[in-house]
């Protein structure tokens, strides 16, 4: 009789603890969701850019002038030629980055001559004021690579925008941008707990595994 009293209160043992660790993957699960919203509202709240739009006019001598330039969530170029405004397609931008890297690695590309070569010459073609947009990281990084370290590119970045007021204004607001940016990755709440920190572990052990 004792014997089966002491198996009944057992099984009720193991039940009970069954409860309990369902419901703390239940609390878990529910810390998990709670964290997801806040850090959705964190980032709605904060505006977080990650592109930008770019707005180059063709200029009568035939050259190319950054008009304007906002940060945005996607990345947009639009181009103003005789008034008329269109947006450049995918395959149009990536064929203007692959013409610029081809006079970069020839050296033909106005992007590294001299400021007042360029000027001379008649200013920045489409290409090259792409590449020197705000932009350019983002359509061609691996040609942003081999010009950040060039002098004239930094000068002709300058003068690629339609005045000095319109360059200072995109200066700003990108600088804005990153500080949003970076004030709510850091804000965003962290995660913590025993399940989070298994999570990490077991994420560290698979790296380690190759």
């Amino acid at each position: 009789m004792n014997r089966h009293v002491r198996k009944i209160s057992n099984y009720a043992m193991v039940g009970g603890i069954g409860a309990v660790v369902i419901a703390t993957i239940q609390g878990c699960g529910d810390t998990g969701a709670e964290h997801q919203v806040q850090q959705q509202q964190v980032q709605q709240q904060s505006v977080v850019k990650e592109g930008a739009t770019v707005t180059i006019e063709k200029q009568a001598d035939g050259s190319y002038k950054i008009l304007d330039e906002v940060p945005s969530k996607e990345t947009t170029i639009i181009v103003v030629e005789d008034g008329k405004k269109r947006i450049l397609s995918q395959e149009e931008i990536d064929k203007l980055v692959k013409e610029e890297a081809a006079r970069v690695d020839a050296g033909t590309s106005k992007l590294t001559q001299n400021p007042e070569e360029v000027k001379e010459s008649g200013g920045m073609g489409l290409a090259g004021t792409l590449m020197a947009s705000m932009a350019a990281g983002m359509v061609g990084s691996y040609l942003m690579n081999k010009l950040m370290n060039n002098q004239n590119y930094q000068q002709n970045r300058r003068t690629s925008y339609k005045s000095p007021s319109t360059y200072s204004r995109s200066q700003n607001s990108f600088n804005k941008a990153r500080a949003m940016n970076k004030s709510a990755k850091s804000s965003s709440p962290k995660k913590s707990g025993f399940f989070s920190n298994k999570k990490s572990t077991s994420a560290r052990s698979s790296s380690f595994g190759g």
